[in-house]
């Protein structure tokens, strides 16, 4: 059955792609490609006609000349010493090999708008100066040394994360991954209750690890090991849940496992705010209020995972939960905290940090100078360049184009998100909500042709994440929608 489903997959695949390439051909203009790189900014308002190839913005760089292995030469090395489970993007991967700002550089030295930074890590742009400055003078100082020795770096960054921390979120940890302090978090909530039971939300991802892989719910990542006390509840999905944006029938579901499917006693409950791989899905207004009254009431501790969402992202609010009303006992964050260096942190109270003092909590690289110099620049950045009102402009601007496609597109069954954390999801049947599989991979290798690089998220790979760094541009924007009008015009 299962190899059945793949040829008809694989089929469906190669005649979409054959009509998209047929009708490509009809209207392209001698010499012109989908491979076009040359520079003109696209209309701010204007949809692009259907036969006009969008063209990238114009950006005032060159890259550097590559004489590195080709992408046949890595793919081969990696194939052979690297894990089978990796995997990468597109029929032909891409060779990327330099980064500037909102922007990446294959080795033939092509431009791509970075429409996914780095599955959500790049927030102040690929290589930005004041980062990667603060990064290369600690590392002429020191490297390393770890936290059994004094050092300012680790103890100024802390101040000013805490700094953004509403309430009394005031303790923090330092880690290397969104995994790592989701593992901390949750550990931190099972010692400070003294209970097991945690609840995530089904659609979730908080992490691969042996223990958050219990957490994620989504089951393309869940690989079939014991998950311990975690408890999966509905998801409170606007577009695709059974109670569509009822925030109080969710609620009531978590109430009802609570009673029936527990002691009655919790340890915690974890939710991002904006569901990332599950799809840029925005849980129901008002939820998180109401369920983090029902965990506190049954002795849990509540999890805010802002590995994504954080830092401006959503552009209304420093913090996702903050566009819920809430305030978490517990906060988790990675990605774009760092800009790319390996970096997360784990925020909590002085009450529940206390429970962390019964035994040795160390770990090797969490804070080191380097990071913690880049970290801080990062924050310094984001603040500098306002990029939190940045994000909600041109969010807003982006949001507001890609719904103005959809009402020219059936395929689009829905565009959500705020900010620059935005989802579109593509269907066959706007009625039935069925996933365009097949299509939206071929529009995934058709946004790639002209300049584009989206990511995938839902449990059916057919939501496009545009979650770019944050300096990108209404340019930006209208040349990524223009770029996707043309390609669904095409299908």
């Amino acid at each position: 059955m299962a190899m059945l489903q793949r040829r008809i997959l694989k089929r469906t695949l190669e005649e979409a792609k054959a009509r998209f390439n047929f009708n490509c051909n009809r209207i392209r203009s001698p010499g012109a490609s989908f491979s076009t790189v040359t520079s003109s900014s696209s209309s701010a308002a204007a949809e692009a006609p259907d036969n006009v190839l969008p063209q990238l913005p114009p950006f005032d760089y060159q890259p550097k000349p590559y004489n590195g292995p080709s992408a046949d030469e890595v793919l081969a090395k990696r194939k052979k010493f690297l894990g089978p489970s990796l995997f990468y993007y597109y029929q032909k991967p891409l060779n990327i090999v330099e980064g500037k700002m909102q922007y990446l550089f294959d080795e033939s030295g092509r431009r791509y708008l970075d429409a996914f930074a780095g599955i959500v890590t790049v927030s102040c742009g690929h290589c930005h100066p004041e980062i990667l400055n603060a990064i290369v003078e600690q590392s002429k100082l020191l490297q390393h040394a770890t936290t059994i020795y004094l050092h300012h770096a680790i103890a100024d960054f802390a101040e000013v994360l805490a700094s953004k921390m509403p309430g009394n979120l005031k303790v923090v940890y330092f880690v290397n991954s969104g995994s790592e302090a989701n593992e901390l978090a949750m550990l931190m909530a099972r010692l400070y209750t003294g209970s097991l039971g945690m609840i995530s939300l089904r659609n979730a991802y908080h992490g691969g690890s042996s223990n958050t892989i219990g957490l994620t719910a989504l089951n393309t990542w869940k690989y079939p090991i014991p998950e311990g006390e975690i408890h999966h509840v509905m998801n409170p999905d606007p577009f695709r849940g059974a109670f569509g944006s009822d925030a109080t029938s969710y609620a009531k579901e978590v109430q009802d496992h609570i009673e029936y499917g527990t002691s009655g006693k919790v340890a915690g409950f974890i939710a991002e705010t904006i569901q990332g791989v599950g799809g840029a899905v925005e849980l129901a207004p008002g939820y998180l209020k109401q369920v983090y009254d029902i965990v506190r009431k049954a002795g849990g501790v509540c999890i805010a995972d802002e590995v994504q969402t954080g830092f401006g992202r959503t552009g209304s609010h420093y913090w996702g939960f903050e566009t819920q009303g809430v305030i978490p006992d517990v906060v988790t964050m990675a990605k774009g905290i760092g800009n790319g260096l390996p970096l997360g942190a784990v925020v909590t109270t002085p009450e529940i940090a206390s429970v962390m003092a019964q035994k040795i909590q160390f770990n090797t690289f969490g804070g080191n100078p380097v990071c913690s110099a880049g970290g801080l620049a990062v924050l310094r950045v984001i603040d500098k360049e306002k990029r939190q009102a940045h994000c909600a402009d041109v969010g807003s601007h982006l949001i507001g184009r890609l719904r103005s496609l959809q009402d020219k597109h059936d395929i689009i069954g829905d565009v959500r998100g705020r900010g620059l954390m935005v989802g579109v999801e593509i269907v066959t049947d706007r009625k039935e909500k069925t996933p365009a599989k097949a299509e939206t991979a071929i529009l995934f290798e058709k946004m790639r042709e002209l300049g584009v690089l989206l990511g995938k998220g839902g449990l059916h790979g057919n939501v496009f994440r545009i979650k770019p760094p944050m300096c990108f541009t209404k340019d930006d924007a209208d040349f990524l929608v223009d770029a996707l009008d043309y390609a669904m015009s095409k299908l």
